[in-house]
């Protein structure tokens, strides 16, 4: 994964910096970024490793648009209830529904654009 590198590290560090997300992590958690990149070439250690995903992870999710966070908060939801009703009735397969995020995304756009559901 080209994240865990130092210079992936250092393009999202940038990314976050130029969006205004990067002070918005702890000042722990920005240290160890930063120890990273200047020191590592690429991660090794799993415990590192462990670490720099979970920041990364929360950096990334911060990056997303507000717009595009409330269409996945929305089409979750609607497809967990969509995809139990189905299930309900005998389709196991729509268990699956839940994590397909192009179905979420779908149900997420079309509530929003709908004005019903936010």
């Amino acid at each position: 994964m080209w994240l865990m590198t130092g210079n992936g590290l250092a393009s999202l560090k940038t990314r976050a910096l130029r969006r205004r997300v990067w002070y918005s992590l702890s000042m722990l958690e920005r240290s160890v970024v930063d120890l990273t990149i200047r020191h590592v070439d690429e991660i090794r250690s799993e415990r590192l490793c462990l670490v720099i995903s979970r920041i990364v992870c929360k950096i990334l999710k911060r990056l997303r648009s507000p717009f595009l966070r409330r269409v996945e908060e929305l089409g979750s939801d609607l497809a967990e209830r969509v995809s139990r009703i189905a299930v309900g009735w005998g389709y196991t397969e729509a268990s699956a529904w839940r994590r397909d995020m192009g179905f979420v995304k779908y149900l997420g756009v079309t509530a929003t654009n709908s004005g019903r559901w936010g």
